[in-house]
């Protein structure tokens, strides 16, 4: 039953948290929507309150299939996963911290005809200690059916969720970090002679309490030979959620020898972070040509000295005789 849970879980991230967009959270056989409004009709559930508000709405689930679909309703908290920084939900058996908490729909279990849509309500109350700013969620819906999935000890359970984006009144703080960066170069021994590429990883920190939509750049300076100086960066969430962090992998062919600094500059919803770190790739040709300048110096320095020392010696000799 875990896997079943887990795979569930991996297609909840992929047809149930999308960003807002006009259609709805479908997956060819049934879809979850927001009832139309009399006068806009909406793609996600745009909320507003204050601490401590109920309000009531409706969402549309609709069965494409040509046989009746029973499906267990839940509320669900929203997150960005860690490796790649994509939208999932909770699963009903996970803890819920926030959102999956604050309310439930009329129904926990519907059975939709084919070709059917059913309507149905829920509520939500905002704690009165709810802290302000952006929280995201979903009104799932799962089909407890088990399928088999891509492996034969795989089960899968099928989700589809309508987005549930609340902000509780009270002080917008847009903050970020950019924590733990590093900046790798490979090049050849002998430059020029193969491929050289670029890695840079960070973990990207959204510490405020609004959703944010991130971009950032790379700066490299310093002494460098080769490679880029400015780049803009395009492995980054489409939207980080208030308190998630997630992990950020860039990589490109080519990559500068030399020293100096790289620095990461991230901006979003009028803030901005930085990190930076140090960087040091001298080719190997380079650092021998150093060491023998250094020796080479070094030689000319100690003979220049003994030449010197003997001299002084002879000189002695003859002023006392």
């Amino acid at each position: 039953m875990r896997r079943a849970s887990v795979a569930t879980l991996l297609l909840v991230v992929l047809t149930a948290i999308l960003p807002a967009q006009a259609r709805a959270a479908d997956n060819g056989e049934w879809s979850v929507e927001p009832a139309d409004s009399a006068i806009t009709p909406r793609t996600a559930f745009q909320l507003s309150a204050r601490p401590g508000a109920t309000f009531a709405d409706r969402a549309v689930v609709s069965n494409s299939t040509g046989e009746p679909l029973t499906l267990r309703l839940h509320l669900a908290d929203a997150y960005n996963t860690p490796r790649d920084g994509g939208l999932a939900v909770r699963g009903e058996d996970e803890t819920q911290r926030d959102i999956g908490t604050w309310g439930r729909p009329e129904q926990d279990v519907v059975t939709v005809p084919a070709h059917t849509s059913v309507t149905v309500a829920f509520t939500l109350t905002v704690p009165g200690d709810a802290p302000p700013g952006d929280h995201v969620g979903a009104l799932v819906a799962v089909d407890e059916r088990v399928r088999p999935g891509a492996g034969s000890f795989i089960g899968v359970r099928r989700a589809v969720g309508a987005r549930i984006h609340l902000r509780v009144e009270g002080e917008q703080r847009p903050a970020l970090a950019v924590e733990g960066l590093r900046f790798t170069t490979r090049n050849p021994l002998v430059p020029g002679a193969g491929d050289s590429s670029t890695t840079v990883t960070f973990a990207l920190h959204n510490t405020g309490n609004v959703t944010l939509d991130p971009r950032a750049t790379l700066r490299v300076g310093g002494v460098r030979f080769g490679g880029t100086t400015n780049r803009q960066l395009t492995n980054l969430p489409a939207e980080l959620l208030p308190g998630e962090k997630v992990q950020v992998t860039e990589n490109w062919e080519g990559a500068p020898s030399g020293w100096g600094e790289a620095t990461v500059t991230v901006t979003a919803g009028g803030t901005r972070a930085t990190g930076s770190v140090g960087f040091l790739d001298l080719p190997w040709i380079l650092l021998a040509a150093a060491l023998a300048l250094v020796g080479g110096g070094a030689a000319v320095l100690l003979a220049r000295r003994r030449r010197g020392g003997g001299r002084g010696r002879g000189a002695g000799r003859s002023a006392l005789g």
